[in-house]
């Protein structure tokens, strides 16, 4: 068997050798013709180095195939166990961060419409039962796009209460022209009780634009109302300075307000205030809150009180039978505060009533002609419960 195989190699080489004659060539370079001769075992020698070389060029090749689809990923190498855990614990890192990131993004979103519907609510009632405070945190484009889902119902709300607002600003330039125009017609100017320019501050910090700009737009949609609103408020509550009810039940007049022939001297003189008649004794009401500056018995006035509104506005009350009130203490509108009388320089029983303004008098009968807008305003104020707040900056 052994003599078979070895006799079969044998004949297998000489097959080869036999593939590997001397050839003679003819090579011709234009002027001459050239012979040689290369023999059978030089072609064989050629032959292994050709083979040789290609099998390395095929190797190369295919390595480079090889490590070019690794790196593409298309095949990888199998990873140890520690590998795969760490890459799953990146994953989850990153699927937790995520998570937190939608959940924040949803609540910046529902706090917002909570806020601005309270908002809304108190424009439009005229009423506030809290403090009303608006936040500004906005939310960066990247976490607004990973969230998106789940914050799109909150956006479509977000949109109506946009439009809602627009109404609203307006409904409040409204009232606060409204208000204006008849406290300017009492002769106060609306800018004793409402500042030019509210009070603001607090570092710059820049928002960033993207995918954030429709709601920073939004916000400064709604912080245009809420300023409005907040000048509507100062107004309304200062206007409760203002005396706005009348001193007595039933009244009439028997001097007004201005020059008239003194009654006592029958001479022409200045009268500060308007006269009411009455019976001693009828109750005499505070026209407005205050504190009661005075109450004590002054000249002419005789037995008086004198009721400090605040913003510079004060109210008079002579020739009281009696004073029901001790100075310094808080009075509020519609309050008996004392009884009609004679006392003092009078000819009979009535109620001497002024309105002072920075401690000059003016003439009452426009505060009483206006009291029942002044009224419906103070009431709206008193009964609007707390306060207005500022926006909260949150970073």
């Amino acid at each position: 068997m052994v003599k078979k195989t070895t006799i079969s190699i044998a004949d297998r080489i000489a097959q080869v050798r036999g593939q590997f004659k001397t050839r003679d060539f003819i090579f011709h370079d234009g002027r001459d013709l050239r012979r040689f001769s290369i023999g059978g075992n030089t072609q064989a020698a050629l032959a292994g180095v050709a083979g040789v070389t290609l099998c390395f060029s095929a190797y190369g090749v295919g390595h480079a195939a090889v490590t070019a689809v690794q790196l593409s990923g298309v095949l990888e190498t199998p990873a140890s166990p520690e590998v795969k855990v760490a890459q799953l614990q990146t994953k989850l890192v990153k699927m937790q961060a995520n998570l937190a990131a939608v959940k924040h993004a949803a609540e910046v979103h529902a706090s917002r419409v909570e806020q601005r519907q309270a908002l809304i609510v108190a424009v439009l009632e005229g009423k506030n039962s809290g403090k009303l405070v608006l936040a500004n945190e906005t939310i960066d484009p990247e976490t607004a796009e990973i969230a998106a889902d789940v914050i799109a119902p909150f956006k479509r709300v977000e949109q109506r209460q946009l439009s809602m607002a627009v109404k609203a600003k307006a409904l409040v330039e409204q009232r606060y022209a409204a208000a204006a125009n008849h406290v300017r017609r009492l002769g106060i100017a609306p800018e004793r009780f409402v500042p030019r320019r509210l009070a603001m501050g607090g570092p710059y910090e820049p928002v960033e634009g993207g995918a954030a700009a429709p709601d920073v737009q939004a916000d400064r949609q709604f912080r245009s109302l809420f300023l409005t609103w907040k000048k509507l408020d100062t107004l309304e509550r200062g206007v409760i300075a203002i005396p706005s009810t009348q001193p007595v039940q039933q009244i009439s007049f028997t001097s007004n307000y201005g020059v008239r022939n003194d009654p006592f001297r029958g001479t022409v003189a200045m009268h500060a205030g308007v006269d009411i008649p009455g019976s001693i004794g009828t109750p005499i009401f505070a026209t407005a809150d205050g504190i009661v500056a005075r109450s004590e018995r002054a000249g002419g006035y005789g037995n008086l009180i004198e009721v400090d509104h605040g913003r510079g506005i004060a109210t008079r009350y002579g020739h009281l039978s009696k004073i029901l009130v001790a100075p310094n203490t808080r009075v509020v509108r519609g309050q008996v505060i004392g009884l009609m009388g004679s006392t003092g320089r009078s000819t009979g029983s009535h109620l001497h009533y002024e309105v002072r303004i920075d401690g000059h008098a003016v003439n009452p009968l426009p505060f009483l002609q206006s009291a029942d807008f002044l009224r419906s305003v103070q009431d709206r104020a008193l009964t609007a419960g707390g306060g207005v707040g500022g926006p909260r900056a949150e970073k």
